[in-house]
């Protein structure tokens, strides 16, 4: 980074601090030395904040945790961008599989992500963390449309920006809409908290010696179909150069990734 963008980021991780600072959520230690990553992109699937495996609706206690988790990545420096899923309260594919007219479906789905965005705003705010949500679908009386140059303004000023409604199209899943958003925002790296570990050889529900893969690149995920992640979002990041973290939604995690921890598995050039 070079010129004012840099200055930009630089004063949005201070203002970041200080904010947190302030309401006691961190110390001030100058955290954004050690930081491997200054901007990223969180994809939460909707079931994270049902509280359980295949749950539905928002656990209030899950929805508390993830905000407390949230915080404390602000606090340290990073500008956060969120994007949520929606299937803890109707996902598209399963409504189109059931009869249902697949863009209907989609739509729907669509505003599952909405509600979840409000409960995180909700959350993050009773924390004291500035927020804002932004729609590709226009729902002016309760978030802001998307606006790609707003939404680079709100994270330098120290906002946690929640990105909801997919990409405002059916047939694009959230995971693909994360990878836009992350490109679209200048994101260093594009996070996905999950159910699991990182990525496996094989599905490890169903084999036991499925293997933790550390790193793979994009080729091998997505001629393998390793399924953690929609291969339409990997084929974006592939052609921009982003990196992929997939780790597991435990305490700390989010945190431990953005100061460069070996959590999860990294799907980059490399591999």
């Amino acid at each position: 980074m070079v010129g004012t963008e840099y200055y930009d980021r630089l004063d949005g991780a201070r203002r970041c601090r200080a904010a947190a600072a302030r309401l006691g959520l961190v110390a001030v230690t100058n955290p954004a030395a050690t930081l491997k990553y200054r901007r990223v992109i969180i994809k939460l699937s909707g079931e994270a904040l049902s509280g359980g495996t295949g749950g539905s609706g928002i656990d209030t206690a899950t929805l508390k945790a993830t905000a407390a988790e949230l915080g404390e990545v602000h606090g340290s420096g990073v500008q956060v961008g969120l994007v949520v899923g929606g299937g803890n309260i109707f996902r598209g594919l399963k409504g189109a599989s059931e009869g249902m007219d697949r863009a209907q479906s989609d739509y729907m789905g669509m505003l599952a992500t909405v509600i979840n965005a409000l409960a995180l705003q909700d959350a993050l705010e009773r924390r004291g963390i500035p927020t804002r949500v932004m729609t590709a679908i226009e729902i002016r009386q309760v978030a802001e449309p998307y606006i790609r140059r707003r939404a680079i303004r709100h994270l330098d000023r120290g906002h946690i920006v929640i990105f909801a409604a997919g990409t405002g199209n059916p047939y694009f899943s959230t995971d693909t809409a994360a990878a836009l958003r992350a490109m679209e925002i200048r994101a260093e790296a594009l996070l996905k908290a999950t159910k699991v570990d990182g990525i496996y050889d094989r599905d490890p529900v169903r084999h036991e010696g499925a293997t933790l893969l550390k790193a793979v690149a994009y080729e091998r995920f997505l001629s393998e179909n390793l399924k953690v992640m929609d291969a339409t979002a990997v084929a974006l990041c592939r052609e921009n150069g982003l990196p992929i973290r997939v780790f597991k939604m435990s305490p700390g995690n989010i945190k431990r990734v953005c100061l460069g921890d070996d959590v999860g598995t990294i799907v980059s050039d490399e591999g």
